[in-house]
């Protein structure tokens, strides 16, 4: 194979023109990106001042195409961009059509707050049709969502109330038939060693026809701190249908619980009641018979029962 060989000037003029070509191609690179370029990406909508005395729901998806009015070096780093907040659509014209045009006054109001490199030009389809039932109106429990944690030997010591405990949800009945509860966002807390008082917001609504109302509510959950407690409970005897003379041995048993500090003098035996059920020893030859408790206070838990079986033995 022939090899051609270049002189020393034959080289540096070689290497001159493919210097040239790529810094004429870089150019024309930069030229052609920074001209205007529209392009398109996927934009989610939502919307704002639904209509109080009509339910809808959209008759297309909720995702649409969105024609940026940018340039190449825009539309070639767009997958990296990260302006994903939806696309905000006026309802208002739904009180007396059934359509909303995507026109210059609900363009501006999309690209309200947005950087000139992100604004939209034009949404793909630029006519939105939504369809109309009954609206009803309803009111649901709170749920409310906890991630909490506690300190050592800290607990909830009461009842968890949520105000108001009910919120008002309006749209479609046949939707609102499926609805029982409405949740409230994460209420998050770490290493918690007294009660917490705090305003929660309710997990929003994914859908242009659901509202509710309110928007948050109040969270109140006691935390005190937990200790132990010793009391002597009697023991009731139950299902003596055949009303034998029965003695039980002890009467009384050791019932060790965990209560906070700020109730700890106001419990006593009368707010305990434990059982042994006979049942067990005619149906099952039980010899011992096993206590269990029936009631106790809220919030107080057993740490142990002695003895756990007691003792029977009937005068015939």
């Amino acid at each position: 194979m022939a090899i051609v060989k270049l002189s020393a000037t034959e080289r540096r003029r070689l290497s001159v023109f493919f210097t040239c070509l790529s810094l004429a191609i870089i150019a024309w690179i930069f030229t052609t990106l920074s001209d205007p370029l529209p392009y398109k990406v996927k934009k989610v909508l939502t919307f704002k001042n639904a209509p109080q005395k009509r339910a809808f729901h959209s008759l297309q998806p909720d995702t649409v195409d969105a024609t940026i009015q940018g340039n190449g070096w825009q539309m070639l780093f767009s997958r990296f961009n990260s302006d994903n907040k939806p696309l905000v659509v006026d309802l208002r014209s739904l009180e007396t059509r059934n359509y909303v045009v995507i026109d210059s006054t609900q363009l501006k109001l999309m690209n309200m707050g947005k950087d000139p490199a992100n604004r939209v030009s034009s949404i793909d389809p630029d006519t939105l049709y939504f369809d109309f039932s009954n609206r009803l109106i309803k009111k649901v429990p709170v749920q409310l969502t906890m991630g909490v944690s506690y300190q050592k030997q800290f607990a909830v010591s009461g009842n968890i109330i949520v105000r108001p405990a009910y919120v008002t949800v309006s749209g479609p009945i046949e939707r609102l038939k499926e609805i029982t509860s409405w949740k409230t966002d994460s209420l998050k807390f770490s290493n918690v060693n007294e009660t917490i008082n705090t305003r929660i917001s309710l997990k929003p609504s994914n859908e242009g026809n659901l509202n509710v109302y309110p928007r948050s509510v109040q969270a109140i959950i006691p935390v005190d701190e937990f200790t132990e407690k010793t009391l002597e409970i009697p023991v009731k005897l139950i299902n003596n249908n055949n009303y034998y003379n029965v003695k039980v041995f002890p009467q009384k048993i050791k019932v060790t619980f965990t209560t906070s500090l700020s109730r700890y003098a106001d419990i006593d035996e009368d707010l305990f009641e434990a059982v042994a059920d006979l049942n067990l020893w005619r149906d099952k030859d039980y010899t011992a018979l096993p206590v269990k408790l029936i009631h106790m206070p809220p919030f107080c838990k057993v740490v142990r029962i002695s003895p756990a079986n007691i003792d029977f033995y009937i005068k015939k």
